[in-house]
């Protein structure tokens, strides 16, 4: 997010946006856009199909709760998701690979974001959907004050730099149509809040 990029292992695996972020924001038609090029893809349904599939994989497979809420968010803008904020999986504000290798996978999992929108004026918007193990220990059994107390430092830390978090339960999205519910409401407040205008949502 911040343009210091080092690719670490199989480029394929990770997506590189590396074109200016416009100021209207990043909407869908300019990831397809760049997808599309990029790819040398000639035909837009093919590209639409293909950029969502490779959204879709980056999510986690044992997170229900994230990938309804990516299908959801999808479902409730239908053909208007293409002049809104593109949904971003999965974004990296950090990564330090050394870091990792010394300290675990787990070393800078606050420095990766569930989703992220980028919005007009540089506005950003973080999505996060938490399950248990992000305040609990043993399985869920235990509550753990130190990781809620970490998540609390890491939501401060994101705001400080000019980040807006929202966070859902991941039992709020468990379910499909429970997901479409919960962004049939939030998703014209938010819209409405950050001026975010593409028709009727």
């Amino acid at each position: 997010m911040d343009n210091d990029i080092e690719i670490v292992g199989d480029p394929e695996n990770q997506l590189v946006y590396d074109r200016p972020i416009p100021d209207h924001g990043l909407r869908w038609r300019d990831l397809q856009s760049w997808w599309q090029d990029t790819r040398k893809i000639l035909d837009e349904g093919e590209a639409k199909a293909s950029l969502y599939q490779r959204l879709h994989r980056c999510l986690p497979d044992n997170s229900p709760g994230q990938q309804n809420f990516f299908g959801a968010y999808h479902h409730v803008l239908g053909a208007r998701v293409y002049d809104l904020p593109v949904l971003l999986p999965e974004v990296w504000l950090h990564w330090d690979h050394q870091t990792v290798r010394e300290r675990g996978p787990h070393a800078l999992l606050r420095s990766r974001m569930d989703f992220l929108l980028l919005l007009p004026h540089g506005q950003r918007i973080v999505l996060e959907v938490d399950g248990s193990q992000h305040y609990t220990r043993d399985r869920g059994q235990r509550p753990d004050s130190a990781k809620y107390a970490e998540m609390m430092a890491a939501d401060r830390d994101l705001k400080l730099r000019g980040y807006e978090v929202f966070r859902f339960g991941h039992d709020e999205l468990e379910e499909a149509r429970e997901a479409q519910a919960l962004l049939e409401q939030f998703l014209p407040i938010l819209f409405q809040r950050f001026e975010i205008r593409a028709g009727t949502v």
